[in-house]
């Protein structure tokens, strides 16, 4: 009887071990199409199984990833021809622009072409900027938050902005007011993550804005955990080497323009409510404050360009939550001396590091980038709104977001910092 029941022990052991290895690997070859679809594969030689890289880690291919790697290969040439369906689908649907939202109407959109011969040129310009982010990540003498700490070090509930498209190998780190509503769109219609009447969106600017930053619509980083347990680490670290890792900046300061702009001119409940009546009461000595945005607005209550700046300054901000997404510096969100980001995309070249990035990834056919709005913040504002901020406070501010302003490229605001 003992002898029997070890038998069965051993076998049931046996089984989960056999399916948790399964599931590992599966996940580490499991994009294997990925380097079928897109300029950023690694070079790899003739008669070589898609997705398996050269090198000394893949001299000798374990039986389950042979075995896996056929069956994807084998898989893919199955559906190449809905795929090419599909495609033309898509490119039929998203050819229309349908601006059916609501802020789309009111902001409006440019739907001007760009000359093609005056686009910058991509290729050297995204060299120059990971160089860049590469050189001072790795320069001893610039320092900076967490600059120094490795991927683990990073907690899970930092990891939120990393969106993950497992369908195409793509991972996208969002940064609010960098255009991160439509990129989150094009990554919807990528990965086919939300359907409308059970048929996936094609066309990205028909996507309701609700849904598009509802936490539930994408699969991001910090819900690995929930999916993978213990090995989750492991699959984030496998992605990261595999995929096409991307995000989009901005000019520091003109973002915070952009932040103070939405929140807290335009009527925002949530806003006001968390952070406007705090603001008004610690810096602007107000009492008997309304309990609603309108009300507030109404009254002529609104929140100063120069309250918030010094709520950002005021060391017992941070003491009491992290910075909002929406404030919160880049190198805080997308960790990029952690991650090796494959694409640098900015704000002041949307248009064209959008159509170079789409190419790159060889989905342009599947959609077109949503056209940038007519009334951006421009960065030629920052003189105007700084106009009454205190010398000082604007030398701490700029302390605050250096590293956005040194990784990223952007040039020191010479003219804000100095009388």
């Amino acid at each position: 009887m003992t002898k029997a029941r070890l038998l069965r022990l051993s076998v049931v052991l046996v089984s989960i071990f056999m399916i948790l290895l399964i599931i590992v690997y599966w996940d580490n070859v499991g994009t294997a199409h990925f380097y079928l679809h897109t300029s950023f594969s690694r070079p790899h030689s003739p008669g070589a199984i898609p997705g398996i890289t050269a090198g000394e880690d893949w001299e000798v291919l374990p039986d389950v990833d042979e075995f896996l790697a056929k069956l994807l290969t084998s898989s893919l040439k199955q559906n190449s021809s809905i795929s090419r369906k599909t495609e033309q689908l898509l490119v039929q649907s998203s050819s229309k622009p349908a601006v059916s939202n609501l802020e789309e109407n009111v902001r409006g959109y440019d739907w001007s072409t760009h000359n093609a011969r005056n686009s910058l040129d991509q290729e050297k310009l995204q060299i120059e900027r990971q160089r860049r982010l590469r050189e001072f990540c790795t320069n001893s003498s610039f320092t900076f938050p967490t600059k120094e700490r490795s991927f683990d070090d990073i907690p899970n509930y930092e990891l939120n902005h990393l969106i993950v498209d497992d369908r195409h190998g793509i991972i996208y780190c969002y940064v609010p007011k960098v255009a991160c509503t439509n990129w989150k769109r094009v990554m919807i219609v990528l990965s086919e993550s939300l359907l409308d009447q059970g048929v996936p969106y094609r066309n990205p600017l028909d996507i309701p804005r609700e849904h598009v930053h509802n936490t539930s619509t994408h699969l991001t980083f910090n819900k690995f955990w929930r999916r993978y347990g213990k090995f989750s680490r492991h699959l984030m670290k496998i992605k990261l080497k595999k995929y096409t890792k991307f995000l989009f900046v901005r000019d520091p300061f003109v973002r915070l323009i952009s932040a103070f702009r939405s929140k807290f001119e335009l009527e925002n409940e949530e806003f006001y409510r968390r952070f406007a009546i705090p603001m008004l009461k610690l810096y602007s000595n107000h009492t008997n404050i309304p309990t609603s945005v309108s009300e507030a607005f109404g009254a002529g209550l609104k929140v100063s360009f120069s309250d918030f700046i010094q709520y950002l300054l005021d060391p017992r901000t941070e003491k009491m939550a992290p910075f909002n997404e929406h404030w919160r510096q880049i190198y805080r969100l997308c960790h990029p001396c952690q991650i090796d980001y494959d694409f640098i995309g900015k704000l002041e070249t949307l248009d064209e590091d959008a159509a170079y990035l789409l190419q790159l990834l060889k989905v342009d056919r599947l959609l077109r980038f949503p056209p940038s709005y007519r009334n951006r913040t421009a960065s030629s504002w920052e003189d105007d709104w700084f106009a009454k901020i205190p010398l000082a406070w604007r030398q701490q501010l700029y302390k605050l977001y250096e590293a956005d302003f040194v990784l990223f490229g952007y040039p020191k605001p010479e003219n804000l910092l100095k009388d």
